[in-house]
Formats: structure tokens, C-alpha cells, sequence
């Protein structure tokens, strides 16, 4: 498969745009809505928020489903399409949930079900045929791009939708929601349109005949050292990543008594540092650093340590007081987590391809199953840990330590695996054609 140029690793990245750009109306607008407008339990949009998580175990299965098709894009659109009906569902769901409640947490339940199959099913297929298709050289800048257009989504989508939804109504909302959806589909489906060679499918179609069951490329991915190691890493570093997300800022209003838009502020900071360690590991990657320095073994190890050093940072910072300079350690927290998560997503693109073409999109599900998972399960239990912790420690600012403590030891044991990793790029990897173990032992790295 030829190499794509920068143009169409743009244009795939307008499909995560699109993907995030009906997303945050779930995680943001949605979930507001319910708790204000409609005073239903925060417990139910959270749990909403993480079916849509959870229905992301499947991942693998709808990788394997692509590898039998030998064609990325029918996956990339059909899961565009379920996503935009569920966006559109949800908001449906949340206007219908003031005249009739249980039937519109029950239409709720269906849409964000439909939500986490479509980004699932859109996701995992992308990334497999940028993992196809992208250079060894420019795999963190491409995981740059795909990352950064996604956030972008989040940033354009957002202040659009709220400025057309006052003064709110539910048919305002079930409006922008159908406008915000149907565009995104067709963004998508003109970004990925004539994008995978037509060549990809009848490659795979000359071995369709000797496909083995799903089970089986399954547990053949999973029996290999060197996939189930990387899939333990995501888990481990996803949950560390998440589960500081939904107490810092609490943390920093509790501790250092800053107002709402002193933290929402602290949080722009961080995605700042998020942005900024992507760029940085997007252009040492591209060659700017050398062999060594552009090493995605190395920027992943150094994210995660780097992750964790300021977490215990922070944990300190609330023990010393208000003169603690807290933004300094949270930008450095992003700097960090953006580092990390480049390095991890371009590793994630070469070693896809260690099993061949056939097994490309159920490797990459495994991964992006113990990614959702991970990500909705960290939010949750580090709220559960900061109110277990809460109970026995004589001050909030104990708690929040012992919680972030806790976070940044799993940033090490991430670092500690990281570093066993095989992070050889794709070229490397395919001449190892069937998965001996030690073919993926670091005596590649050289």
C-alpha cells in the first residue's frame, strides 16, 4: 500500500473532527442538560457516559470484521452513520425525557450504546488504515494530527452549539443536535471517500478463503508476549491518564480557593501543555531529534514518568499552601500526557502490523478496548477514591494527596512497561512474519 500524503492523513483527521464534534455534545451539553434543566441524578448522564465507554469492549470484534472485508472506509462510514443517529437519539432522549421519563432514559440508554458502537467501530478502523498507510517517520505526527483535529472538533462544535441553543428549549436542542450531526457525517464521509487504495481489497480478497474464526485471531493476539504486554500498558497508563480528570479541579478549589473560572482556566491550561508536548513529539519524531531522540520507546517512557513526577508534584503542592505555584505543575502535567499519548498511539501504529495485514484491525480493537475501558472506568474511580479517602483523612488536601500519590504509581509501573515494550516501526516488524516471541525481544532495538 502506498504511503498517504500529508494531505489525506489531514483529511482522515477530519473524520475524529467530526467524531468529536458529535461526541461533545454528549459528554458536555447532554449530560448539563439533564442535571440542570431536567434535575435528574448526575449518576445518570455519568452512567450514560461510560455504557458509551463500556460497549467499547467489542472493539476487537469490529477490527476482525474489517480484516475479513480487507476494506477500512465501509467501517470508518458505517460507524460515522451509528454515530450520528445516536447523537441524534440523545438529544431526542433528553427532550422526550421531560414529557415521558422512562421512555426517554430509555431511548437515552439505546442512543449512547449506538454512540460508543459507532465511535468504536469509526475509530478502530482509522487508526488501522493510518497504521497502514503512514510511514514509520511520520507516525507521531500523524498521531498529532488525527489527536489535535479531534480536540479541535471538541473546540469548534462546543461554542457553535451553545450560542444557537438560547434560549434553550428541547426542540432547540433535538435541532442542533440533527444540523451537528448530519454535517459531521458528511464531513466524514467526503474525508474518507477515494482515500484507501481500491487495491487493499483484493489483496485481502485473494486469503479470504483461509480466514480463521474470530476466537481464534483472538486468542492468537492475546497469547503473544509482545501485544499482550502493550495492551496491559494502555490499560495501566489510559486509567492513570483518566483518573485525574475529574478531581483536579475540585482539588484546586478545595485546596487553593480558586473560583470556577480560576479552574476552568487551570484546565485550559493543561490541555495548553497537552497541545504542546504533542507538537514537541511530532517534530522529534519527524527526524528533528536524530535516531535517538525521535525514538517513540523513549517519548513514551518519558511521558509517563514525566506524568507521574508531577502528580507527586501536585500531591505536595496542596500540602505546602497557597504559595505553591500549582499552574507550573499543571501545564507540566499536560506537557507530559500530551508526550505520552503521541508516543503510545504511533506505537500503537507500528506494532499493528506485527501478525500482517490479516490481523491489523483486531489488534488495534484490543488496544482500543483496553483504552475505552480504562478511560471510562479511571474518571469514575478516582472520584470514588478521593470520597473513600475522604472519610478517613483529617483534611480534604489529605485525601487529594493520597489520590494523586496513587496515580502517579501507576504513571511508574506504565513507565516500568513501556520500557519492556517493542517499539519497532512497521517496516521492521513485517519481516518477522509469524509471531515467535523472540522476535519482539528489544535485541530489535538498536
Amino acid at each position: 500500500m502506498p504511503s498517504f500524503s500529508w494531505a489525506q492523513i489531514v483529511r482522515l483527521g477530519l473524520v475524529q473532527t467530526a467524531l468529536g464534534a458529535v461526541v461533545v455534545l454528549m459528554t458536555s451539553t447532554i449530560n448539563r442538560v439533564m442535571v440542570v434543566e431536567l434535575a435528574l441524578p448526575a449518576v445518570v448522564p455519568g452512567g450514560l457516559v461510560a455504557l458509551h465507554y463500556a460497549v467499547q469492549v467489542l472493539r476487537p470484534r469490529w477490527g476482525y470484521g474489517s480484516d475479513v472485508g480487507g476494506r477500512r472506509t465501509p467501517w470508518i462510514v458505517g460507524g460515522m452513520a451509528a454515530l450520528a443517529l445516536g447523537g441524534f437519539g440523545a438529544a431526542v432522549a433528553t427532550a422526550l425525557t421531560e414529557i415521558d421519563r422512562t421512555a426517554g432514559l430509555a431511548l437515552a440508554v439505546l442512543s449512547f450504546l449506538t454512540v460508543g458502537i459507532g465511535a468504536g467501530a469509526a475509530g478502530t478502523s482509522l487508526l488501522v488504515l493510518l497504521a497502514t498507510g503512514v510511514d514509520e517517520r511520520r507516525r507521531g505526527a500523524a498521531a498529532t494530527i488525527v489527536w489535535v483535529m479531534m480536540i479541535a472538533g471538541f473546540a469548534v462544535t462546543a461554542p457553535l452549539a451553545g450560542h444557537f441553543l438560547d434560549p434553550f428549549s428541547g426542540l432547540r436542542l433535538v435541532a442542533v443536535s440533527g444540523c451537528v450531526s448530519a454535517i459531521a457525517f458528511a464531513v466524514a464521509l467526503l474525508a474518507v471517500l477515494g482515500v484507501e487504495p481500491a487495491r487493499a481489497a483484493d489483496a485481502a480478497g485473494t486469503g479470504r478463503e483461509v480466514k480463521p474464526p474470530f476466537l481464534t485471531v483472538l486468542a492468537r493476539v492475546w497469547a503473544e508476549p509482545a501485544s499482550r504486554r502493550f495492551t496491559i500498558f494502555i490499560f495501566v497508563a489510559m486509567l492513570a491518564y483518566s483518573a485525574q480528570e475529574l478531581i483536579l479541579e475540585p482539588f484546586a478549589g478545595l485546596v487553593f480557593a480558586m473560583t470556577p473560572g480560576v479552574t476552568t482556566k487551570l484546565a485550559g491550561l493543561q490541555h495548553g501543555g497537552v497541545l504542546a508536548g504533542m507538537l514537541l513529539v511530532a517534530g522529534l519524531t519527524m527526524g528533528i531529534g536524530g535516531p535517538r531522540l525521535g525514538s517513540l520507546k523513549l517519548w513514551t517512557a518519558v511521558g509517563c514518568a514525566g506524568s507521574g513526577v508531577a502528580l507527586v508534584g501536585i500531591a505536595g503542592g496542596g500540602l505546602i499552601g497557597p504559595d505553591f505555584p500549582l499552574r507550573v505543575l499543571v501545564f507540566a502535567l499536560g506537557l507530559f500526557n500530551g508526550i505520552f499519548a503521541v508516543a503510545a498511539i504511533g506505537s500503537m501504529m507500528g506494532l499493528a502490523g506485527a501478525g500482517g495485514e490479516a490481523e491489523r484491525g483486531t489488534r488495534m480493537g484490543v488496544w482500543g478496548a483496553a483504552q475505552g475501558v480504562a478511560f471510562g472506568a479511571g474518571g469514575f474511580l478516582g472520584t470514588v477514591a478521593v470520597d473513600l479517602a475522604r472519610l478517613v483523612a483529617p483534611a480534604p488536601v489529605h485525601a487529594y494527596a493520597a489520590v494523586f500519590t496513587g496515580e502517579a504509581l501507576l504513571f511508574v509501573l506504565a513507565t516500568i512497561i513501556a520500557l519492556r515494550i517493542e517499539h519497532a516501526g512497521a517496516t521492521r516488524i513485517r519481516r518477522a512474519r509469524r509471531p515467535a516471541p523472540l522476535r519482539f525481544e528489544p535485541r530489535f532495538e538498536r
